[in-house]
Formats: structure tokens, sequence, C-alpha cells
């Protein structure tokens, strides 16, 4: 087991560290002030090779699947609002090739993000004013006429939403259904029935744009539904029909594998604040003029790092981002090696990211004091900034709740294998000693006794 990065991963990191330090760093406070999309840095990003679909064809290309959670990190140290500007089209590109038929991810990812000097932008759109983790209560309808798709509904918090180029859509085909009756839909840029609403303003990562997307009569042609009608067809009679799809909605699958990269982004943020206290600290204290009358034991006119009280939290945050940063490097190697997250990793390491990074900003701020609450400082950012990933693409509150269900899930299933482990020794051994068969079924279970044939809890 190596836990060190490769001669091609070191050597991204660094570019990757170079662009945020030289590009980003330098307009970050313009951009968060303003509540503008960084055009430029994203021209930058391109020209940089760290856009585009060269640029995603090089992430898909690592067989660590670590190039992904480098560059998140690596970019959101420099600065939170500006990365997502950067790389929010790479959540549309994911809903294409959770849903979309070989023909249309070649057709539709490109648009995602333009070639050459065009620059484009694509938009997931899932959330809605009564749905955010909740994705069966999705009320954006699709409903067939002829040859078109008729979209209606309402998607806030959009990333994207509104200015995108190509939009992916998860709207309700059959109520009844659930996330089961769900399908994706690409509607483009400039198609009648669709338009932004009201742009937000937001408490932090404020660089990145986040509007409503309307929905009204939006027609689109039938090949924009994603996966084809074939699919959707199997799939809904399938779920009539009470079978099992043996998976979760595509929406959910899609946040299942970005996770952990929301989670090197969160890390990337509590990095920054970390690095910046360190050196903020280390420009020594002010020398107490009776220091040299004191104990050797005392702190007086010591630096704040020689200072046990700063020590103490100053270690914690290091070994937190180390931690969080460890399950983040697991979880990306599982997707990228399509082993089944079964355990939770990927809801794992999000939430780990989200919550280091939420505590990290405000211990830091503690130890800096005063100065850290003024915009002077650029705690105060990373402190705003910080928030949303324990809210975006699944609350903190939602992880858990995930984790919890498919812990006892792969707990309950290991159960029954070990059961079945155990039949299959005692019927061996009794039919060796010519005792006869084993016994019948197992008496019932008392109440509150779980049975090893009991269900596995959804994921849904």
């Amino acid at each position: 087991m190596d836990f060190g990065l490769t001669d091609d991963q070191r050597e991204f990191k660094a570019l990757c560290r170079e662009f945020a330090t030289e590009v980003i760093r330098p307009v970050a406070a313009k951009h968060d002030a303003e509540e503008s999309t960084p055009w430029g840095v994203i021209q930058a990003a391109r020209e940089w090779g760290l856009d585009g679909i060269d640029h995603l064809q090089r992430l898909g290309s690592d067989p660590d699947g670590q190039f992904s959670v480098i560059y998140a990190e690596e970019l959101h140290w420099g600065c939170a609002g500006i990365a997502l500007a950067i790389s929010g089209s790479t959540l549309a590109a994911a809903g294409l090739a959770a849903s979309g038929t070989p023909e249309q991810i070649a057709r539709w990812v490109p648009e995602c993000f333009g070639s050459g000097d065009e620059i484009n932008l694509g938009a997931y759109a899932v959330t809605e004013p009564q749905a955010g983790s909740d994705v069966k209560s999705l009320r954006t309808t699709a409903k067939r006429d002829g040859d078109e798709w008729v979209l209606n509904g309402t998607k806030v918090f959009i990333t994207n939403g509104g200015i995108a180029d190509v939009h992916v859509i998860v709207a309700t085909v059959d109520p009844d259904l659930g996330h089961r009756g769900q399908a994706s839909f690409v509607v483009p840029k400039g198609t009648p029935g669709l338009r932004q609403g009201k742009k937000e303003s937001k408490l932090g990562i404020r660089a990145s744009h986040t509007a409503e997307v309307i929905l009204d009569d939006c027609r689109i042609p039938l090949e924009n539904l994603l996966g084809g009608m074939d699919k959707l067809e199997r799939k809904l009679e399938r779920a009539r029909s009470g079978q099992s799809s043996g998976r979760a909605s595509n929406a959910l699958a899609t946040f299942e594998l970005t996770r952990p990269v929301v989670g090197a982004s969160a890390i990337g943020i509590a990095r920054a604040a970390y690095e910046w206290t360190l050196g903020h600290l280390d420009g020594g204290a002010v020398q107490d003029p009776l220091a040299d009358l004191l104990d050797q034991s005392s702190t007086a006119g010591r630096s704040a790092h020689e200072r046990q009280g700063i020590q103490q939290p100053l270690a914690d945050i290091a070994t937190e981002i180390e931690g969080a940063r460890l399950l983040i490097q697991r979880a990306s190697w599982m997707g990228r090696n399509g082993i089944p997250m079964t355990g939770g990793q990927g809801s794992m390491s999000k939430l780990k990211g989200g919550d280091v990074a939420m505590w990290a900003t405000r211990t830091c701020m503690d130890l800096v004091g005063p100065l850290a609450q003024t915009t002077q400082c650029p705690l105060e950012k990373w402190f705003r900034d910080a928030k949303i990933y324990q809210l975006f693409e699944g609350t903190a509150e939602i992880q858990r709740l995930v984790i919890s269900r498919m812990q006892v899930a792969e707990y309950r299933e290991r159960l029954t294998g070990a059961a079945d482990i155990a039949s299959q020794a005692i019927a061996g051994s009794r039919t060796a000693n010519g005792r006869g068969p084993a016994p019948g079924p197992a008496e019932p279970q008392p109440d509150g006794v779980a049975s090893v044939d009991e269900p596995a809890v959804a994921v849904s």
C-alpha cells in the first residue's frame, strides 16, 4: 500500500497550486465583494489546461482517482467561489455521464465547456423549494406531447442556473413512483420557456453564480431525454410492477460519486485558513518587560507557537485536515475503480470535509482574535465560504442519515452471510456424522429482535 502521490500527481498538484496563487488569489476579494462571475479567471484556467474537455479527460485518466480531489483542494485553497465558477460545469457533465447514452454524452458534454477560446457553462438542476436532499419529492414535471417533452417547474440554488449553455434538468415523469418515476433532460440555452429567476446573494462562495431556473411550458425534442425512451419505459415498468431497480436515483448516484470532490473542496478552505493562521501567529509576540524576571516555564514573551494554549488547537486542526483528506482520497479511489461505496464512504468524505472546514475556520478565528472578524482578515471570507459545504449536495444531517442506513444494511448483509455459512457448516457436520439433515426453520425471533432475513434499509 502506497500513500504517496505519483510523480504525475505531484506535478499536477504543483500546477494547480501555482494557478491558485498567481491567478485566483489576486482577484478573489474583488469577485467576492462584487458577487461577479470571474470570466477572466475561467478563460485563464482554459489557457493553463485546467478547464475544458482536455482537462476533464486528464482527470479521468488517473487510475487512482486522485487528480479530481487534488484539483478541488488546490483551487479552493485559492478561492472557493472562483473554484466553483471554474468547475461548476463538471456536475452537469457527471449527470450526463450517469444517465445519457454514449451518443448523448459525446454530443452534450463538450457543450458544457465549449472548445478553443469559447467558454461554455453547464448546470445540473435538481433542488426545488420543497425538495433538496429528498429527491423523491421533486415537483418539476415532464409530460410527453407528441414528439416533444413539456417541462414545468422551478429549480432553486442552481450553480450556473440561467446562464449555462446546457441545463440538465431532473424532472418527474410519473409522480406516483417517487424517484423511480424521474428522468433527466437536456435543455439548451435559449430554449423557449427556460429562463433565469432570482439570482441569490449569498453568505459565501459569492463568485459562483447561483440562481433559480424557471421552466414554463418549456418544450424540448424527445431525444433530449437522457438514456432514451426505451430505457425510461423499462424503468417505469419495473417500478410499476414492484421490481427492485437495485440502485438509487440517477441524481443520488451522481452525488455519491461527486461527494469526495466536495469534501476535498472544503479541505482546501480549511487548509487555507490553517496556513494563514500559522503565518500570522509566527509574527512573534510583544516582548514582556518582566520576562527576564519570570520562571523559564512561563509563556510570557514567547511566540504564540510556543504556547500550549495555541499549540493544542493547531495540532487538532492539522490532524483533522489530514484525517479528512485520507477519507476523501479513499472514497475517490473507490469511485474511480468502480468499488461500491456500500458503507457510505462517499458521504463520509463529504461530511468530514465540510465539518472540518467549518470547525477549522472558526477555531482559527478564535486563535487570531478580533482581527479575524474584519474584512481586512481573510479568515472572515474563509469562514463564510466554509458553511455551504455543510449544506449543498446533501446537508451534514442527510450525510449522517445515509451513512447510518448504509452501515446497517451492510451489517445485516454480513449477518445473513454468516448465518448461511453457519447453517451450511452444521448441515455438513450432521451429514458427516450420520445424524441426518439439519433441523427445520429457526424459531420466531422475540419482539424487538431483528431476523437475519429482514430486508436491508433503503438508501433513498
